[in-house]
């Protein structure tokens, strides 16, 4: 590692100028150059502007005001810093992304978009973008999902106490309510033990941010402009979600705001916030309906090991649902094939509330209509053909009200104690920066 960071040192130092071959005169050539080091790993400048262009194309197509260029890229730089952090964090802890999950999820994506694979693979090169930095591109993202989800979820601590407070105090909502609020919000990051002049330049920065909102600038131009947080390049968008899902520090301030309004600074150990309200849809009093959603499905599970690829579980699956389709029974190729306690009640899984199954099966299990049954989908047990039989709500029993609340907290939580374990992150690693502004 440090050999090659040493060439990309010397490499960035060379500078070739070609000569015209009838004028003899040099031409001038854009050399690249590195402007940081994270660790013993390099950002380079052609690095930079790439991701600079992908951001602009992303803020346009949502008609995002686009920011000063050179903050977008001061702000670009510390989002890539953070995510090699992260990724090399998830390299020396084996975490690794395959081919086959990498290509399920493109696939996903260009289903999502109502294209075929190869349609879409030709907007992406009709828009300028190489396949094979996108798949690398799409990988680095499926792996920082995965990361948060070990390292933060399981972090997040939600006491017996607090599950009594949650649900005998009805100013904090309950976990079927039914208010949703849209939501944007900054953040700028405060390192773990920051001095009061940092704390000072911090507290500025969010000030200055603040008034630019209040001068009538355009919410998410600010935000790619100023925020530390992975949103931030999105416009800070957190989307529609229950009031109550929302960490407790934003919960306190938009439920007395209107939409379109936006609040003072906000102070957490993280840092510094600032959040919009954008829509708010139910009603604040209403009286909750203790009742949750159930589905009742059924999968077929084909498990994935030393004597099964996931090429292989995947292949069969197919088959499996192609017969299926043309007729073949589901319960009776469940007892035949499937690897899970289920096989003898030809895949039954009965009636499950949401939460009961990993995510990975729940999201695909949620999608589905009544009777449809999914394509292969992968969960750290295997892949699974899964069919929806029934939907209905029941009236959530005091155990299921906990397991709500339970819920409802773990999610409030989440933001703050990933923002909280980023900033260690960030704060451990060795940055140096060489661009001209440092």
């Amino acid at each position: 590692m440090i050999v090659r960071l040493l060439l990309l040192c010397l490499l960035s130092s060379l500078t070739f100028v070609p000569v015209h071959a009838q004028t003899r005169r040099p031409l001038p050539v854009e050399v690249d150059r590195i402007v940081a080091v994270v660790n013993d790993e390099a950002i380079t400048a052609f690095e930079l502007r790439a991701r600079r262009t992908t951001v602009e194309r992303q803020l346009r197509g949502q008609n995002v005001q686009l920011p000063q260029r050179d903050a977008l890229e001061r702000q670009l730089l510390e989002r890539m810093i953070t995510d090699r952090v992260q990724l090399q964090f998830a390299k020396e802890t084996g975490l690794r992304i395959s081919d086959i999950e990498l290509d399920a999820a493109i696939r996903r994506i260009a289903d999502g978009n109502r294209l075929s694979l190869q349609e879409f693979r030709a907007a992406l090169e009709r828009d300028g973008i190489a396949w094979t930095k996108f798949r690398e591109e799409i990988r680095d993202e499926i792996v920082l999902s995965r990361l948060r989800d070990r390292e933060v979820e399981s972090r997040i601590v939600v006491s017996d106490g607090e599950i009594d407070n949650y649900l005998a105090n009805p100013d904090q909502g309950s976990p079927t309510g039914n208010l949703e609020v849209n939501t944007a919000h900054i953040v700028l990051r405060v390192p773990e033990q920051a001095s009061p002049d940092q704390l000072m330049r911090i507290g500025a920065r969010a000030q200055a941010a603040l008034d630019q909102i209040r001068r009538g600038d355009d919410f998410a131009k600010v935000a790619a402009s100023y925020s530390d947080s992975p949103d931030g390049l999105t416009g800070g968008a957190m989307g529609t979600r229950p009031l109550d899902r929302l960490p407790a520090l934003y919960g306190e301030v938009v439920r007395k705001m209107k939409p379109g309004e936006v609040s003072d600074i906000l102070r957490s150990p993280a840092g510094f916030h600032i959040v919009k309200l954008i829509a708010k849809q139910g009603d604040a009093g209403a009286k909750p309906v203790m009742a949750l959603k159930q589905t009742r499905a059924r999968h077929i599970l084909i498990k994935v090991n030393e004597l099964v690829s996931e090429a292989e579980a995947r292949r069969k699956l197919v088959a499996l649902k192609e017969r299926i389709d043309n007729g073949a029974d589901f319960a009776e190729l469940a007892r035949l094939n499937s690897n899970d306690l289920s096989a003898a009640k030809g895949g039954d899984l009965g009636w499950l509330y949401q939460g009961d199954t990993v995510p990975d099966f729940e999201k695909a299990m949620d999608a589905l209509k009544i009777n449809q049954i999914s394509e292969p989908v992968q969960s750290p047990f295997g892949f699974h053909l899964i069919q929806v039989l029934e939907r209905r709500t029941e009236d959530a029993t005091a155990e299921r009200q906990r397991l709500a609340a339970r819920q409802v907290l773990r999610e409030r939580k989440s933001d703050e104690a990933y923002q909280d374990w980023v900033r260690q992150m960030r704060d451990r690693a060795h940055v140096e920066y060489r661009t001209e502004d440092r």
